[in-house]
């Protein structure tokens, strides 16, 4: 999520972005980072901890785009199943894929304890089917991992057990991930924002990126008020990377999606739905995800929208959630807001090489929480010379989307109307 939206409901908790002066003039540094998102800030602290001093620099305010505006989930493995990835890549490339998602949970894990920050996580997160026909893919696939990736964190619950753990009887049966979990994920951004500062790392706001331009020897980022010289250059722009590097633009997609967070819920209502405090997500092509916040709100966010952004987020959200909380029709929505989600053809990340210097990482299509924060660990390995992770991502072909500039989103907005009129059937 990256589009200007009403202001976030995690925004408005925190409180004024802590200040990162804007640049101007030329500058030189080894490694230049560009997108103040998950993928940048964690690229940044790597980076400082070996003592490179990276200088990032953000159009808006740090976690301004997706890092500050998502749903704060912490999924298991991507979008695609370890079978479907087996069929595809190989067994041996899924399963270097699988161990590499399984790292960027415990790494989210890893920073919150080493740096202290505050950002409410916990474990839990449920997948519910959202009909009958959606119980045995899912119960399936929890059994594949159990039995070829040893997975034993997630568990089937019947339709009983859903109810009692969720507090609604929309759900058929669900999986239980106890690997999986939830944040508040721009406080967590934040928090790296502080570590990679404190650790050396030049954080700059407000300070737009133009256009690259890369010779022999370096490259150079042109920036509003004048120019970068680096060895090396991360993309860490996420669904806006195709307005800076135009060959990067048939290769992701936006969707936009929108969030609510209701005022406090009163006691009895509080304690009777989500009983379990685990992040929720279901199984649709376009799904409703929630979670309760730690001042006792229910975040909620549903639907899509592919061209425009509506004007009433509220309005078009609370219908999804009174279908599973009824007992939320007395309860006010407080805050809506909206964002741009980048979606990969593939729905795999997409991360590789513009040139020697260059490498990019960006179309987490929904499950960039854990998956970006490695993403930019595995940028800072490869631009130090440590590619071997980074390629392993990097080796996952990318797909463009139809169309070329003018009629790319049209086509893609509409295959996914489609997707969104197989979920009513």
């Amino acid at each position: 999520m990256s589009a200007i939206g009403p202001e976030t409901f995690y925004r408005a908790v925190l409180g004024p972005v802590p200040a990162h002066a804007s640049l101007s003039g030329n500058v030189k540094t080894d490694v230049c980072i560009v997108g103040g998102g998950f993928t940048g800030l964690s690229a940044a602290l790597h980076l400082a901890n070996i003592g490179a001093g990276p200088v990032l620099i953000e159009a808006e305010t740090i976690g301004y785009g997706a890092s500050g505006r998502n749903g704060g989930q912490i999924h298991t493995g991507f979008r695609q199943t370890q079978r479907e990835l087996e069929r595809w890549l190989g067994k041996t490339h899924a399963r270097d894929l699988w161990n590499l998602s399984e790292d960027a949970k415990s790494l989210i894990r890893e920073l919150v304890t080493r740096y202290g920050i505050g950002c409410a996580l916990k474990s839990g997160l449920v997948i519910a089917a959202d009909d009958r026909g959606a119980i045995r893919p899912l119960a399936d696939d929890t059994e594949y991992l159990r039995a070829h990736y040893d997975y034993s964190a997630a568990r089937m619950m019947d339709a009983a057990e859903t109810a009692r753990e969720l507090g609604t009887e929309v759900y058929p049966a669900a999986r239980f991930d106890s690997g999986g979990g939830h944040l508040q994920p721009l406080a967590f951004a934040r928090g790296i924002a502080a570590a990679a500062e404190a650790a050396g790392a030049h954080l700059h706001e407000h300070t737009r990126a133009q256009r690259i331009e890369t010779s022999e020897r370096s490259v150079r980022v042109l920036y509003d008020r004048g120019i970068i010289d680096a060895e090396h250059v991360i993309i860490a722009c996420d669904a806006r990377a195709g307005l800076l590097v135009p060959e990067l633009a048939p290769y992701i997609a936006h969707v936009e999606s929108f969030m609510t967070a209701t005022e406090p819920l009163p006691d009895e209502v509080y304690e009777s739905v989500l009983p379990n405090d685990s992040a929720v997500a279901d199984t649709r092509h376009v799904l409703d995800y929630f979670r309760k916040s730690e001042d006792r709100r229910m975040l909620f966010a549903g639907r899509e929208t592919y061209l425009t952004v509506p004007r009433n987020v509220a309005a078009i959200v609370r219908p999804r959630m009174e279908r599973v909380y009824p007992a939320l029709k007395t309860v006010r929505t407080e805050y809506a807001w909206s964002g741009t989600v980048g979606i990969t053809r593939t729905r795999m990340p997409h991360v590789g090489r513009l040139n020697a210097r260059t490498v990019f990482a960006h179309g987490y299509s929904g499950q960039g929480v854990a998956l970006a924060n490695l993403g930019g660990k595995l940028l800072a390995e490869a631009v130090t010379g440590n590619a071997e992770r980074f390629d392993a991502l990097a080796r996952v072909p990318a797909k463009p989307f139809p169309g070329g500039t003018w009629t790319r989103r049209p086509l893609v907005s509409a295959g996914l109307i489609w997707y969104k009129i197989l979920d009513r059937f």
